[in-house]
């Protein structure tokens, strides 16, 4: 039977969640309009702002006018208190982004690759962060592989990191929250974000430094699959004795794939008139820097051979770098808000 009692610390940690994040997006409030827009009794939250205040983590920002009756404190949350990294890896680079609880950007940076070495090498960069920046409290990792609660489980031809758990060898190592994300999902996540989709089907293709990927949406949640691999769509079978992967390489397995041969389109083609009939998303991201649009123009035209012309998704282009930060910061956020 599950043991359905809490420890005190258990209970706490909800509702310190909910007073961050109603903080955060209220941007200021009293202890009053606290309890009503969160459900919280007045005595519980005066408990928790008096810590709160008391940690540093809240400021008193002055009194409200009065109605008749004493004047109310308002609170604001401070933003530098806890700050976030956000970090991806890839074939060529690593990039990185800092940022304080409103989703401000501190820093951001590229380094050289650390994929093609080994975790240590990542380890390094991150310890030298958060010496620059004692209060970070949170890192979103991405890679370019799928990622099972922490560990890498697939990462084609990162052999180094197959079944490697980052998660727990960060968390251990720097004592905080740690999140890892597949690329893709990080980045369907992020785009959504950008543009302020919500509970919109919608897939984002990349085919990038190591491979094709995808990362996909339905009714604003990111699929990840029962497995943690949905989205690795280079297995997708396509002709007679291809996969999708196959299909776009054109026998050059060595640098990053360019669409452009009537073939390629047609894998492309065939790729979105299979989400159309199976998931039939609103629309199909691409990354900025792989199409144009004279490209989504033939792939539009060439999906209708498959698909009927209503059913078919609107094909859009995106910057993928932004779109991909944007997503481990989310979820960077996310950790840092539910921490102790």
């Amino acid at each position: 039977m599950t043991n359905v009692f809490k420890t005190p610390k258990e209970l706490r940690e909800p509702l310190i969640y909910r007073i961050r994040a109603g903080l955060i997006m209220l941007g200021s409030a009293t202890k009053a309009e606290l309890s009503q827009r969160l459900g919280i009794s007045f005595p519980t939250i005066s408990k928790f702002i008096a810590q709160m205040e008391k940690d540093g983590e809240i400021r008193y920002t002055g009194d409200d006018d009065s109605s008749g009756g004493r004047r109310a404190k308002r609170y604001t949350y401070d933003p530098e208190y806890m700050l976030g990294l956000a970090i991806f890896v890839e074939k060529n680079e690593t990039s990185y982004s800092i940022f304080n609880c409103l989703g401000e950007v501190k820093e951001q940076g590229t380094k050289p690759s650390v994929i093609q070495q080994d975790a240590q090498m990542l380890g390094d960069l991150i310890e030298a962060l958060i010496e620059k920046y004692p209060r970070l409290r949170s890192l979103a990792i991405g890679v370019p592989g799928a990622v099972n609660n922490g560990k890498i489980i697939f990462i084609p031809p990162y052999q180094q990191f197959f079944n490697y758990d980052l998660k727990g060898e960060f968390e251990s190592k720097f004592q905080i929250s740690v999140v890892v994300e597949n690329d893709m999902n990080a980045s369907v996540l992020g785009y959504a974000s950008n543009y302020e989709i919500e509970n919109e089907s919608l897939i984002y293709l990349y085919f990038g430094q190591n491979g094709p990927g995808s990362g996909i949406m339905i009714n604003g949640d990111v699929v990840r699959g029962s497995t943690f691999f949905s989205g690795e769509i280079s297995f997708v079978p396509q002709y007679d004795h291809h996969t999708f992967l196959e299909a776009l390489q054109r026998g050059d397995r060595d640098h990053r794939m360019a669409l452009g041969e009537e073939s390629q389109i047609d894998a492309v083609a065939r790729l979105i008139a299979t989400f159309t009939a199976i998931i039939n998303p609103r629309t199909v991201v691409f990354c900025d820097d792989e199409v144009d649009e004279e490209l989504l123009d033939k792939i539009t035209a060439r999906s209708s051979a498959y698909i009927p012309q209503e059913h078919l998704p609107n094909l859009l282009v995106s910057n993928w770098r932004h779109d991909y930060l944007t997503g481990l910061q989310l979820l960077a956020l996310n950790s840092m808000i539910t921490d102790n």
